[in-house]
């Protein structure tokens, strides 16, 4: 089923999901408690559109979006890096990524290498054949996101960057209090 988009702009010009908006409406209990609901349904809308843009290009190519993450953060070094860190760093389960660089890996993509000065650990790094994966996918990539960031000013996705990024601290607070008063959200 195509998703029907049918977007509407408010009094001060600003666009609105009006099925979010009634659906919201009868969520919350009081006026001043719409605007965060439909923020965060706006949030998810615009997250799921940026990760349909990325999985359309990735898996034409073979990879999913999750690996084509691996791969850009491998490609970004000259070094290997953990599952540990790549999973910390892509705010996923080591268990998540060892699928995913097993899958990269299988591919000739990536490959193990052993950690200097440790035996027992095992760093991921990208071969040469991922690295030219990587160069074949950026200009793609970036005309892409040009594409879905249209009509944008540099300074609106400066505020906006910074808008997801705050939202994304305050998320991780949240959950660092929660976690120390031994509450569930």
């Amino acid at each position: 089923m195509k998703d029907v988009h049918t977007y509407q702009s408010d009094s001060a010009g600003y666009l609105y999901d009006p099925r979010v908006r009634a659906a919201m409406t009868q969520f919350t209990d009081h006026e001043d408690g719409l605007p965060p609901l439909e923020a965060a349904a706006a949030v998810r809308t615009a997250y799921h559109a940026v990760e349909r843009m990325r999985a359309h290009g990735s898996e034409g190519r073979g990879v999913s979006a999750g690996a084509l993450d691996l791969l850009v953060r491998l490609s970004a070094g000259d070094r290997g890096i953990s599952i540990g860190d790549l999973a910390r760093a892509a705010g996923v389960s080591s268990r998540n990524v060892t699928g995913l660089v097993d899958t990269l890996e299988r591919d000739g993509l990536v490959r193990r290498v052993p950690a200097p000065g440790d035996r027992r650990a095992v760093l991921a790094e990208i071969t040469p054949a991922g690295r030219a994966w990587v160069e074949a996918f950026r200009r793609p990539a970036q005309l892409a996101m040009r594409a879905m960031f249209d009509g944008f000013t540099p300074e609106e996705l400066v505020v906006f960057r910074d808008m997801c990024l705050r939202l994304a601290a305050n998320q991780h607070r949240l959950a660092d209090h929660l976690a120390q008063s031994g509450s569930r959200p």
